[in-house]
């Protein structure tokens, strides 16, 4: 795990990645990209039996492409994001600690993703080491302990104040007939709700070290970085060795992945330096639902081959074969 930069650092950072102006020749050979990208994006999606949303995002100059963007979908294990989103406002603001521990009992387990339901109880860990099992695990347990130290009503709240008023976390993982503060909301999307331009903006204010502070949205990406689940996703047909910070949702009905990409780096260079020349850094969010395939094959729903092959599809079109980082 690389140590957090300090604050300054960061911040120098985020000048770096700060949106910036293109040329008139420029900007208009992104247009005609995008709308290529689109066209094909849309022709791939119209084989896929369910209901798929896309939102591509270059966090640099803000421009965006949307296919049923600003429609709502189930998050699964995606509305983590804001769960870890409103953790960090409040060690921001001093009220909670990422040292401060935090004890699992036995009835705090959960099944589904993630391994602290087989540990021993009690067990006694961080609010930053459930934080990191939460998203590199997607862990359940891990995830309540949180929701716990926080509240839903505050995660919904912050959403709210970020301009993120179609994300929403109904109950606590599996909690959906005791902890759900809205029921009907609960049976219609399970743990939460959100479109999928609203999960790439904070994507994307993650990447441009917005969220919250450099320092917390650091922090996050390294999370993102260690997902362990996935990899039959937004990964699935990127080259060997292309850095992806990325947080999986996964139910019978939906698989969802969102992502930041990162184009190829100078040799020695990593993610937090700026990409080699012609590269270009961007967030990908993909969502589905009412799927016709809800298996759990290793590695062939065709929700998942469908959200690899759209990610290739990106690939290939913002960063050309002839982009190198040596």
């Amino acid at each position: 795990m690389r140590v957090p930069v300090p604050v300054a650092a960061a911040a120098a950072l985020l000048v770096e990645l700060a949106p910036c102006a293109l040329t008139p020749a420029v900007a208009v050979a992104q247009q005609g990209t995008w709308s290529a990208l689109k066209t094909r994006l849309e022709q791939r999606i119209a084989q896929h039996h369910g209901t798929v949303g896309l939102v591509l995002i270059d966090p640099a100059t803000g421009d965006s492409l949307s296919i049923r963007g600003n429609e709502s979908f189930p998050t699964a294990s995606n509305i983590k994001i804001a769960i870890l989103i409103q953790l960090f406002h409040e060690v921001q603001a001093g009220r909670i600690h990422l040292d401060h521990p935090l004890v699992m009992l036995d009835a705090d387990r959960v099944d589904g993703s993630g391994i602290l339901q087989f540990f021993d109880a009690p067990l006694r860990l961080t609010v930053k080491d459930a934080a990191t099992f939460m998203i590199a695990e997607s862990d359940n347990t891990a995830a309540n302990l949180i929701i716990d130290k926080l509240g839903i009503r505050a995660v919904n709240a912050r959403m709210d104040s970020l301009g993120y008023h179609q994300t929403r976390l109904w109950a606590k993982v599996f909690g959906s007939l005791t902890t759900s503060i809205d029921p009907d909301s609960s049976r219609v999307w399970g743990l939460g709700v959100t479109t999928p331009m609203e999960m790439a903006r904070m994507f994307a204010a993650i990447y441009r070290g917005e969220a919250v502070s450099p320092d917390a949205s650091h922090r996050m990406v390294e999370m993102l970085r260690k997902q362990f689940w996935g990899y039959n996703e937004i990964p699935r047909y990127l080259p060997a060795g292309a850095v992806v910070a990325h947080k999986t949702g996964s139910v019978n009905a939906s698989r969802n992945d969102c992502a930041i990409v990162y184009a190829p780096r100078p040799e020695g260079k990593d993610v937090f330096d700026p990409p080699a020349p012609g590269g270009r850094d961007y967030v990908l969010c993909v969502f589905t639902t009412k799927n016709e395939d809800q298996s759990w094959k290793p590695v062939d729903n065709a929700a998942e081959v469908l959200i690899g092959e759209l990610s290739r599809m990106v690939w290939e079109a913002l960063e050309p074969a002839d982009k190198s980082g040596g």
